[in-house]
């Protein structure tokens, strides 16, 4: 990562295209009216209650229980693998962890006649 940067407000969003994407900011009401003014849905994004670096902000949103859901997980790995080189392989790590303990849900359908 070439900056040093620090945010306030993070979390993932979704494109009109569908892709689900890691979101950094300062000012949280600002960047949800531009990013619903833009189109974007699924907006989930938290205060973090301090300034942290983009790496920091990956690690506690790929543990935090309001983004686990499997395209928003896929969507931090994405971003560390592509921008926290340092990072990465812990990040991966902790995403397969994840995905051991999220139940799976077998559901049987029964044959229509």
């Amino acid at each position: 990562m070439a900056t040093t940067k620090t945010f306030k407000v993070a979390g993932t969003t979704r494109l009109p295209s569908g892709t689900v994407k890691v979101r950094f900011a300062n000012d949280l009401v600002s960047r949800i009216k531009i990013l619903h003014k833009n189109g974007h849905t699924d907006l989930e994004l938290i205060e973090l209650g301090e300034e942290m670096s983009k790496a920091d902000i990956c690690k506690m949103l790929i543990n935090h229980p309001k983004f686990q859901s499997e395209e928003q997980q896929d969507a931090i790995s994405e971003f560390v693998v592509r921008n926290c080189k340092g990072i990465s392989k812990e990040i991966e790590e902790q995403v397969e962890a994840n995905q051991e303990t999220t139940p799976q849900v077998e559901v049987e359908l029964e044959p229509q006649s």
